[in-house]
């Protein structure tokens, strides 16, 4: 399994992720939250692919979108959390690297 190198969060920009193969890829706040991982997110991500007109959750954070702070969870995964108050997706590094953020 491919392994970070190195993790660096800007909370108003999003995740670099550096691989161990060398590779570099940035994942923005935004893109993050909206593919979480979570049970509550892959649901509304299914509903939208069943009805583009399905109605969104409100957001709880004031401003712009932010990561507020990441952890990592075993040597397996990232728990992000966002201004909204989301936090119970892990982000882990096969799902990551699966991700394409272009």
């Amino acid at each position: 399994m491919d392994m970070p190198r190195h993790l660096d969060l800007e909370q108003d920009r999003g995740l670099t992720v550096e691989w161990s193969d060398g590779t570099r890829t940035f994942y923005p706040v935004a893109f993050l939250r909206r593919h979480s991982p979570s049970a509550e997110a892959r649901d509304l991500r299914e509903r939208l692919a069943r009805n583009p007109l399905t109605v969104l959750p409100a957001g709880r954070g004031e401003g712009p979108l932010r990561a507020l702070e990441a952890e990592l969870v075993g040597n397996y995964a990232i728990r992000i959390r966002f201004s909204d108050g989301h936090r119970t997706g892990l982000y882990s590094w096969a799902y990551l690297r699966g991700l394409r953020p272009e």
